[in-house]
């Protein structure tokens, strides 16, 4: 292992391979080579070997041009001044050809001057509209392959802003959403209570209770968000036994179950394996569940929790007989502030729980059960038994 990086690396360089490259970033396009790939020429480049053909027609028509000319009109021909010189100097015909050649000349190579900066130019342009906030700015993919392969570069680029921008935005106007509500709950009881209109008994306080501890658990997932996009989440794990940690949840949920009707069991499987967890972050994922599935079952139904264990991981399975969830949101439901028109929660549970389980190198998946209601299934790894 050499300092900065794995064998073969100094300081993002591969000095095992020739030659030397750098990682490629994350936001290089996929399927393009990184580095670009510089084609090996044996001779010159095409614009100079373009440019080189034009010159020399522009030669052979100009020079052709003025024979013609002196040919047709006479009056110069060899002189004490040389063949293509009268008497008076320069003949008229000759000065011709020579200007058509240099203006011809200046003219094309200010277009091939333009036309190699030009790319760079709009480089130039799109990177300042960027930093102006224009996330929306594309460059045109042409020119050499290196060039194609730095315009494809930043397009992609922009484009992975302009969505983050556009994340980062929704993102703000959920929360001013999200906190709207309890706090017009808060100051309105509150109002109420001052002016007369309530007595402060337990009947007026509860609402105000009730909003305050949906702000509470929204600023904690907003924090449990704001740690996993930074990548600071912090696991502070131990062995855990999955089966009384699932046990104790579901405890703790019985008696909101009871008060709406519902069936809440716990099928552990015999002798769960004790995983590397972190106790507390676990808890939060099942309770999110539990919470879902608690609210959208109706009066009458049952919510049931399993733990089921294989060789490499331990599945814990939550499973509703709720209204399920729309086809068109299935696929989203691990994004945040995505809810049903239905749902009273934030939006943030199954976005926190992915999250969560994620980090402690799992997987999360949910279902709308065949008959009704929906099936939510979490595997946590199980280390190997020594």
């Amino acid at each position: 292992m050499r300092a900065g990086g794995g064998p073969g690396r100094w300081r993002g360089w591969d000095y095992d391979q020739w030659p030397f490259t750098m990682r490629r970033p994350a936001w290089w396009p996929e399927g393009e080579p990184f580095p670009p790939r510089r084609r090996m020429r044996r001779g010159p480049a095409p614009f100079l070997r373009l440019f080189g053909c034009f010159v020399l027609a522009v030669l052979a028509v100009a020079f052709l041009t003025g024979g013609l000319l002196g040919a047709l009109f006479g009056g110069w021909g060899p002189s004490p001044g040389g063949w293509w010189a009268g008497p008076g100097g320069p003949h008229p015909l000759v000065l011709f050809p020579i200007l058509l050649i240099i203006a011809l000349i200046v003219i094309a190579t200010a277009g091939g001057v333009r036309r190699m900066t030009r790319p760079m130019d709009n480089l130039i342009d799109a990177a300042r509209r960027i930093e102006s906030g224009d996330y929306a700015a594309q460059v045109p993919e042409w020119g050499s392959p290196d060039i194609r392969s730095v315009a494809r570069a930043f397009n992609s680029m922009s484009a992975r802003l302009k969505a983050i921008d556009e994340q980062r935005r929704s993102f703000l106007a959920d929360v001013t959403h999200e906190l709207r509500t309890p706090l017009s709950v808060i100051r309105g009881q509150a109002e109420a209570i001052a002016d007369g209109l309530y007595p402060a008994d337990a009947s007026h306080l509860a609402p105000i209770l009730d909003a305050t501890a949906t702000l509470d658990r929204l600023v904690e997932d907003l924090r449990t968000l704001v740690l996993t996009d930074a990548g600071n989440l912090v696991l502070h794990k131990e062995p855990t036994d999955i089966g009384a940690l699932v046990r104790d949840t579901v405890e703790s949920f019985r008696s909101q179950a009871e008060s709406r009707g519902l069936s809440l069991t716990a099928e552990i499987a015999a002798n769960p394996p004790t995983i590397e967890v972190d106790p507390a972050r676990i808890r939060q994922v099942i309770g999110n569940l539990l919470s879902n599935a608690i609210r959208h079952t109706p009066s009458g139904g049952s919510v049931q929790v399993d733990v089921d264990s294989a060789p490499e991981h331990v599945t814990v399975t939550v499973t509703d007989a709720g209204e399920g969830i729309p086809p068109e949101l299935l696929s989203h439901v691990f994004e945040r502030f995505v809810k049903g028109t239905s749902s009273t929660g934030s939006g943030l549970g199954l976005a926190i729980a992915h999250d969560i389980v994620a980090a402690h190198g799992g997987t999360i998946a949910i279902e709308n059960r065949a008959e009704q209601g929906v099936v939510v299934r979490v595997e946590l790894p199980s280390p190997a038994p020594h």
